[in-house]
C-alpha cells in the first residue's frame, strides 16, 4: 500500500465531506451553517491542494485546478460571512441575513461540485491503475 495515496486520497475524501456538511441545510437559515466547518473545510481544501503540486501528469493538473476552483469559491463564501458579520453587522452571528447567508452557502455549493469532480477523478485514476 502506497502511503502517500492513502494521505492523498485521505484529504481529497475529507474536503469533499467537511464542505458537503457545511452545505447541508436550509439555505437561508444561518444557524444550520456553522461558520467553523466552513473554515475546516477552507484549512483541508487548502491542505489538499497543496498536495497535488508535485503531480505533472494531466490528470493531476485537472486534480490541481477542481481543488484551486474549490479553495477560490470557499474563501469567497469566508469572504462574504465575514464583510456581512464583521463590517456590516455588529459581530455576532445573528447579523446573517437570509440572503447574504444564502450567497455563502451557494459558493459552498460550487466548491463541493468542484471536490465531487475531484473524489470522481481520484476514483478513474484508481480504475485505471494496473499492477
Amino acid at each position: 500500500m502506497n502511503f502517500e495515496k492513502v494521505v492523498f486520497g485521505f484529504f481529497i475524501l475529507l474536503a469533499a465531506t467537511l464542505n458537503f456538511g457545511f452545505f447541508v441545510g436550509d439555505i437561508s437559515q444561518p444557524a444550520l451553517h456553522n461558520v467553523n466547518e466552513l473554515f475546516a473545510a477552507i484549512v483541508v481544501n487548502l491542505i489538499a491542494t497543496a498536495l497535488k503540486f508535485g503531480d505533472r501528469t494531466q490528470i493531476g493538473a485537472v486534480h490541481l485546478s477542481t481543488s484551486l476552483v474549490a479553495v477560490l469559491q470557499l474563501i469567497a463564501a469566508a469572504v462574504t460571512w465575514a464583510v456581512a458579520v464583521h463590517a456590516l453587522g455588529d459581530g455576532s452571528s445573528a447579523s446573517m441575513t437570509p440572503h447574504t447567508t444564502a450567497s455563502v452557502v451557494s459558493l459552498s455549493g460550487g466548491a463541493l461540485f468542484a471536490n465531487v469532480v475531484s473524489v470522481i477523478l481520484l476514483i478513474a485514476e484508481t480504475i485505471m491503475l494496473r499492477r
